[in-house]
């Protein structure tokens, strides 16, 4: 499978309760489970105004629809290329 990056605009999000953050994540289970195994959630990491995911996903029309599945936007979808940490370094 390939990994992307998902940007989400969502103005103020930072500012949300545990609850929301919650019933977000159980909305986006019920729709990965739909589409499983083809995607796969593997992190989010929030902002003040934009939240950032990780998926796993065949392609990104399987991403696109987790969006519109369980209404979040999806305003931009990068494929990652590589993955790069401070072990390159080594020789």
């Amino acid at each position: 499978m390939k990994r992307y990056i998902i940007e989400r605009e969502m103005p103020g999000i930072g500012l949300a309760q545990r609850e929301q953050f919650r019933e977000a994540a159980q909305k986006s289970n019920e729709a990965l489970a739909q589409l499983a195994p083809d995607v796969q959630w593997v992190e989010s990491y929030v902002t003040d105004d934009k939240v950032y995911c990780v998926y796993l996903a065949k392609d990104e029309s399987l991403v696109r629809k987790h969006a519109d599945m369980s209404g979040f936007p999806a305003d931009k979808i990068t494929e990652v290329k590589r993955i790069m940490d401070p072990t390159v370094a080594a020789a």
